[in-house]
């Protein structure tokens, strides 16, 4: 096979990773963009999540912007960070194997470049569905004089560009790039390094392949979210703010640029904000993050018997 359609294969399997992940995570998501943006209106996670359903319920409330979080953030920009630090990763081995090298013998640091990498480049390009996704998720929360009250993923791109032009559909973009290059770093990376360390443990089996090596994936897959957590959360804040602010008749508004949305949020609310949303973020990316890996690691297992991780 060609490294295109290497390449290609590695990112179609992990759209449909993608895709079978957001069904899941969705609500959680919801939960944190609202979180984010309403500033102290919500207790905590619970509160927030028991006061969206009875609002809006499970379509409108929970699974507002769905068809833009499911088939287009997760079908076009998952296949691309999954897919590319897949590529890159199974290009590192051949290349240490070519050079009679353990094919594992990969530092950390290369494995997260790898996933900042892929992770800058998926995100970029998905900015515009992960702004649709902002907006329809967080629609029905507004007083009924502001919403928007938009129709579907693609009415919502067309009106951003038409209403407050093309370079508005990706607002927040430095901001959605650094979270989504320090958030892939840490999970495809770290993701990678501890299943490698643990395969060989004799935790999971003398070959890391107990159960299929779905305890394994588990395992690594849940550290490396928290720590991906950790250090993205505070631009998924920034972000979310930016991507959700209106634009006045004269054009202004209330953000200048990302470095000002971060220092109103800290002055105004205090710097523990930026970890505002972190519990829903986390649970939405833990689980997202083992299911999509976990079924990326076994479809490209089963269509081409090598792993992807």
């Amino acid at each position: 096979m060609t490294a295109a359609g290497a390449l290609i294969l590695k990112m179609v399997i992990a759209a449909f990773s993608g895709m079978g992940a957001a069904t899941v995570c969705h609500p959680l998501d919801v939960i944190r963009v609202q979180m984010q943006t309403e500033g102290n209106a919500y207790s905590g996670f619970g509160d927030a999540a028991v006061g969206i359903y009875q609002k809006d319920g499970l379509k409108d409330g929970l699974y507002a912007g769905v068809s833009a979080g499911t088939f287009f953030i997760d079908a076009i920009a998952t296949c691309l960070v999954i897919g590319i630090y897949a590529y890159l990763l199974e290009s590192a081995q051949n290349a240490n194997i070519k050079n009679g090298l353990d094919k594992n013998a990969i530092p950390l640091s290369s494995k997260m470049l790898f996933g900042l990498t892929s992770g800058g480049i998926g995100s970029f390009i998905g900015t515009p569905a992960e702004l649709a996704l902002v907006r329809m998720s967080n629609d029905k929360k507004l007083p009924l004089d502001q919403r928007r009250n938009y129709k579907g993923v693609g009415n919502c791109v067309t009106r951003i560009a038409k209403e407050e032009g093309p370079t508005a559909l990706f607002r927040g973009a430095p901001a959605t790039v650094l979270r989504a290059c320090l958030l892939s770093a840490c999970a495809m990376g770290i993701t990678s390094e501890i299943k490698m360390r643990l395969s060989g443990s004799g935790f999971f089996g003398d070959d890391g392949k107990m159960l299929g090596g779905v305890p394994l994936l588990f395992v690594a897959t849940l550290i490396s979210s928290l720590c991906a957590n950790v250090v993205a959360n505070p631009f998924d804040v920034v972000k979310s703010r930016m991507q959700n602010m209106a634009v006045a008749k004269d054009g202004s508004t209330q953000y200048n640029s990302m470095l000002d949305c971060f220092l109103q949020t800290v002055n105004n609310e205090g710097v523990l904000k930026l970890w505002s949303g972190f519990v829903p973020a986390f649970l939405k990316l833990a689980p997202y993050t083992v299911i999509s890996l976990t079924l990326t690691d076994k479809l490209t297992k089963v269509v081409t018997g090598k792993e992807a991780l």
